[in-house]
Formats: structure tokens, C-alpha cells, sequence
């Protein structure tokens, strides 16, 4: 016979039923982390080869600002427009099958430009358009990695996995500089410096790729939402990603602090291996070391500024970070600047280096801790887009002005206008708004808690 007890003990428990349950860690999430970032970094590793040798190419043989503008509209623009419908697919199919594909397109033509250049076809354009190509893969790739990632970390080790693949990445692209210049230099010789010498830079691209995809090919992940189940387009869905960034004032804001720093800062940087080899002239041979050497003084300082992220920083504000570090960008710009020798110069690129982290990491952590899992390709997608877009821009200010007054002049006069903007971008209510928000957000456990916390901290704070 059923007590009065027992009906109050059922009910108890019916509602303790009803009580939300910590979220359980997803299987063997270790392991699977270990492998994601391995083969992510060993594709990384044969991409920075691509990058720094066609980019060290283009300095060297035409020593133009255009030349860099150009290699920066081909090289992000198509990342802009991809990217469009990249974060609708990242949140509509499986992102692990999505990055397997893009890793495999950007291969198999990676691997068709060489067998052209092989046959003594070197028209610039080609490189043009193997960045072109390449951009157009990450655009399919960085929101489906971004939003890879939450899905197979514990939400409290995400700034930590976030800061050690910066560190790991880092650490990669300590090799990538000393590698692509010892490749590119001895093909060099044997090629009399022509376009030819990417070849085998090209060639080792194609077989990092090989491995990263079949590293990735062992890890289960399933898709957020099967494109099957759902009823709406795609273009629905990126309208749905246009109105939810439009109504998440948070995710705005910091969308416009990545904007800034892309125009004023990571622009401008971009010109700092031409303003090596006219400012500090070496010869063609040391000139190559000496951007080899600005790489890797670069990348020491993104390690261990991602080591210090990971061990030190992992529980300070994520929005203090972000702030602080931006202006550090806008004092180093000016440092560069005013640079007297190349070794005060390399000085000031390893402080760049060591701020990265200190900015991307939060950013990165701050988006996958306030945004829904089911939105967070389209949100990543959309920051590949800012900046995609943002960076072209600065580049098509900067990199005609290069031709036509020093590049020391540019980097001064974007230092000071990043401490303006980032300025006027805290002070105004709409930063001190976005302050409280992340505040807010960091005390919730997972990203559905911290986006209503940090839009409900929006409009409280108005």
C-alpha cells in the first residue's frame, strides 16, 4: 500500500529528475583531441611551407606594396566568400567529413600547379591562383574546425585546448620558416630563382595533407544536425546567421574589435617582410634568412605566449585579455616603426608574436562559450569572413601607400589609430555593455547558459 511518504518521495524524485545535469563529457575526448590537433597541425606544417615561400617569392623578385596587395586579395577574398555558406554547411553536415574535403581539394590542385610548373609554366598568376584556391578551402574549413572543436572538449578545458593548439601550431611554424627557407633556398639555387623552386615546397604540401587527412579519418564526430532533418535552406539558414549575429550584441561587438585589428594591425604587418629587404638590405641569399629568421622570432613568441594563455591566463577575463592585448598591438606597430637596426626589428616581431595568443585565444574561447552549438558554424563563418574582408582592405590602403612613402611611416601611423579605435571601441556603452556581458557569460557552464547570459547582460546594461 502507496504511503503519503512514498507519494512525497516519488515527487521528490520526479523533480529531481527534472533538474538539469551537469553535461556529460563527451567519449573518449582525450584521445580524440590528441589526434584532431596532430593531424591539424601536420596539415598546418605543409601549408606554412606554401605560404612563406610564395610570399618570401613575391618580396623578393618584385619588392612591390601592390604585389602584397594583390597576394592578399587572392589570398583572403575567396576565404570571404566561401565561407558565406561554409558556416552553414559546418552547422548542417558532418564538419570532420567537411574538413577532410577541403584539406583534399586545396591537394589535389596544390598538386596540379606543380605539374604545370614543372613543364617551365611560371606566370605569376599561377601562384595567384593556387592562393586563391587555398583561401577558398579555408573557408570551408576554419568555421567547420572552430565548431569542431566544443564538440569533442569538455567546456571547461576549452580555453586550455584552445591555448595549447596555439602553442602546438606555434610550435610548427617554428619549423615551417627554417624548412620553407632551407627548401626554397637550395631549389632555389638549382633554379636560377625562378617561380620553379616552389615546386618541391609545393610537393611536400600535397603529402603533409595526405597525412592530416588520414589522421582525421580516425576520430568519430557526428554532425550537429543532419541536412536531411532539416526543413529549412541553406539559404534560410545563412539568413538565420545574418538575423542571430544582428541580434546578439555581444557577438557583434567583438566581430567589430576582429575588424579593427585585422585593417589596422594584422594589414600593416603584412608588409613587414618588404619593409626587411628595403630597409635593411642583405643580398638575396641572407635576405631569405632574414625572413626566415623574422618568421621564427614570430612564432618563438606565439609559443610561449600561448604556454603562458594555457598555465597562467586560462581563468583571467577572457574580455581583459582581448582589450589589453590590442593595445599592445597598436605600441609594437609603432615599435616596428621606429625600429633602427634589423635586430631591434626582430625584437619588436617577437613581442607581436607573444601578444597573438593573448588575442586569439580569448576571442576563440569567448565565441564558443556565448554561442548555441547549432549556430556556431555560421558564427565562425562569419568571422572568417570579417576577416577575410577586413584584412584585403587594410591591404588595398597600405600596400599602394608602401610604394609611395616608407613603410616605417604606415606602421607608426596604424599603431596610433589602433589605440584610438580600440579606445573609442571600450569607452563607448556599447563596449562597456560587451565588458559586463563576457563577465557574465564566463560564470555559466556551457555555451547555451553563456549566450543568454551575455545577451541578457547586453539589454540589462542599456
Amino acid at each position: 500500500m502507496r504511503t503519503e511518504h512514498d507519494e512525497e518521495s516519488m515527487m521528490a524524485s520526479a523533480h529531481a529528475d527534472d533538474r538539469p545535469e551537469p553535461a556529460a563529457d563527451p567519449a573518449h575526448w582525450l584521445r580524440n583531441v590528441v589526434l584532431f590537433l596532430s593531424g591539424q597541425t601536420v596539415s598546418l606544417f605543409g601549408s606554412m611551407l606554401v605560404q612563406y615561400a610564395v610570399f618570401w617569392y613575391l618580396t623578393i623578385e618584385y619588392r612591390s606594396g601592390v604585389y602584397m596587395m594583390l597576394a592578399a586579395l587572392f589570398g583572403f577574398l575567396p576565404q570571404a566568400i566561401v565561407s558565406i555558406f561554409g558556416g552553414v554547411w559546418a552547422d548542417r553536415h558532418n564538419r570532420k567529413f567537411l574538413i577532410m574535403g577541403a584539406d583534399t581539394a586545396i591537394a589535389l590542385a596544390t598538386l596540379t600547379l606543380a605539374l604545370i610548373m614543372m613543364t617551365g609554366f611560371d606566370a605569376v598568376w599561377l601562384l595567384f591562383a593556387v592562393l586563391a584556391i587555398r583561401s577558398a578551402g579555408a573557408g570551408i574549413q576554419m568555421p567547420a574546425v572552430s565548431a569542431l572543436l566544443p564538440q569533442i572538449v569538455p567546456t571547461r578545458t576549452l580555453i586550455r585546448v584552445n591555448g595549447i593548439n596555439g602553442s602546438i601550431q606555434s610550435a610548427m611554424a617554428l619549423l615551417a620558416p627554417a624548412a620553407a627557407g632551407a627548401t626554397y633556398a637550395w631549389s632555389s639555387a638549382a633554379t636560377g630563382g625562378t617561380a620553379a623552386s616552389l615546386v618541391p615546397i609545393f610537393f611536400i604540401d600535397v603529402v603533409t595533407a595526405v597525412i592530416g587527412i588520414g589522421i582525421l579519418a580516425f576520430i568519430p564526430v557526428r554532425a550537429v544536425r543532419r541536412a536531411s532533418d532539416v526543413a529549412t535552406g541553406y539559404f534560410a539558414d545563412l539568413v538565420d546567421g545574418v538575423r542571430y549575429i544582428a541580434h546578439h550584441a555581444f557577438v557583434r561587438w567583438l566581430l567589430v574589435v576582429f575588424a579593427i585589428i585585422f585593417v589596422l594591425t594584422v594589414a600593416p604587418s603584412n608588409l613587414t617582410p618588404l619593409m626587411l629587404v628595403r630597409s635593411f638590405p642583405a643580398g638575396e641569399t641572407q635576405d631569405v634568412v632574414n625572413l626566415a629568421v623574422l618568421e621564427v622570432v614570430f612564432s618563438i613568441g606565439m609559443v610561449l605566449g600561448g604556454i603562458l594563455v594555457a598555465s597562467f591566463f586560462a581563468q583571467r577575463s577572457r574580455i581583459g585579455l582581448i582589450v589589453v592585448s590590442s593595445l599592445v598591438f597598436g605600441g609594437l606597430s609603432i615599435g616596428l616603426g621606429l625600429s633602427p637596426n634589423v635586430w631591434v626589428f626582430f625584437g619588436f616581431m617577437f613581442l607581436v608574436g607573444l601578444a597573438v595568443p593573448f588575442f586569439s585565444t580569448p576571442s576563440m574561447t569567448l565565441l564558443q562559450e556565448t554561442v548555441e552549438p547549432e549556430r556556431q558554424g555560421r558564427v565562425f563563418g562569419f568571422v572568417g569572413i570579417v576577416m577575410a574582408v577586413a584584412m584585403p582592405i587594410g591591404m588595398v590602403v597600405f600596400g599602394p601607400l608602401a610604394d609611395v612613402m616608407p613603410i616605417e611611416l604606415l606602421l607608426v601611423a596604424a599603431g596610433i589609430l589602433t589605440f584610438v579605435v580600440i579606445g573609442l571601441a571600450v569607452w563607448l556603452p556599447a563596449g562597456q555593455r560587451a565588458i559586463a556581458a563576457a563577465r557574465e557569460a564566463s560564470k555559466t557552464a556551457d555555451p547555451g547558459a553563456g549566450a543568454h547570459a551575455a545577451e541578457q547582460a547586453m539589454h540589462d546594461e542599456k
